[in-house]
């Protein structure tokens, strides 16, 4: 067997119903996983395109806006990876963003993704088996943007978040690591590329010449549920054709 396969995995892929967690979910199961996609719409066309290419996947609606829609999701259910997608943005400059901005990214993008977590290790760790965790970070994670305060806080949180989880969760048997997308061509970022003059300030510092597509993203993650990343803890890989680099 590869050291690259997921055969006789299962997946939850948060977010699955469009762009990065889309191509996630479908990445995932091209390497052999069952991938159970979630999002607060179903995930039919995700769904869709799994299994026309001979994939195994479910839909699954779980609105994470509620920070604890991850409870009692994995409990006797055999998951193995978990990879938390979901997240919103809200922009605004900081001086006149509001309260509910604010709370709402932060419950999606990290409350959730840290109860989500925590319960799919209580459920890895009960079954006395092992898992990966991958959480999707931003370059955000490292940078402060503008007009998105509640993104890169939530986003420097998931970085820090996912070194801490490594810290505790390494020697026993849970692998956790995050990817760093950059500039990606999704619904996120749509606001950016109808914008002439920050789209075209955003092209002139990407090396590789081009906004990201989802599937760019995907391939990282499968690498980090694999066999072949049994090593790699508490990693935040940028995937951003090489902004960070600039």
């Amino acid at each position: 067997m590869s050291v690259y396969s997921l055969n006789g995995r299962k997946a939850l892929v948060t977010g699955a119903n469009t762009g990065i967690g889309q191509a996630i979910a479908v990445s995932l199961a091209r390497e052999g996983a069952s991938v159970v996609c979630a999002g607060r719409r179903a995930c039919d066309e995700t769904v869709g395109t799994i299994t026309q290419a001979g994939g195994n996947a479910s839909s699954l609606l779980v609105d994470f806006a509620d920070p604890m829609a991850g409870q009692g999701l994995f409990d006797g259910e055999g998951y193995d990876i978990l990879v938390n997608n979901a997240g919103i943005i809200r922009r605004a400059d900081a001086v006149e963003f509001s309260e509910a901005d604010w709370d709402d990214v932060m419950d999606v993008n990290l409350k959730a993704l840290f109860f989500t977590t925590q319960a799919f290790a209580k459920s890895v760790f009960a079954s006395g088996g092992k898992g990966a965790v991958v959480n999707v970070a931003s370059l955000l994670s490292f940078q402060g943007g503008i007009r998105v305060p509640s993104y890169t806080a939530s986003k420097h949180g998931v970085a820090g978040l996912t070194k801490l989880l490594a810290n505790e969760w390494a020697a026993k048997g849970i692998n956790v690591n995050a990817v760093a997308p950059g500039y990606v061509d999704t619904n996120n970022t749509e606001a950016l590329r109808a914008d002439p003059e920050r789209n075209r300030a955003i092209l002139d510092r990407i090396p590789a010449g081009r906004w990201g597509a989802p599937e760019d993203i995907a391939g990282p993650v499968a690498y980090l549920c694999s066999p072949a990343a049994a090593y790699i803890h508490g990693a935040v890989l940028n995937v951003d054709g090489g902004w960070l680099a600039r």
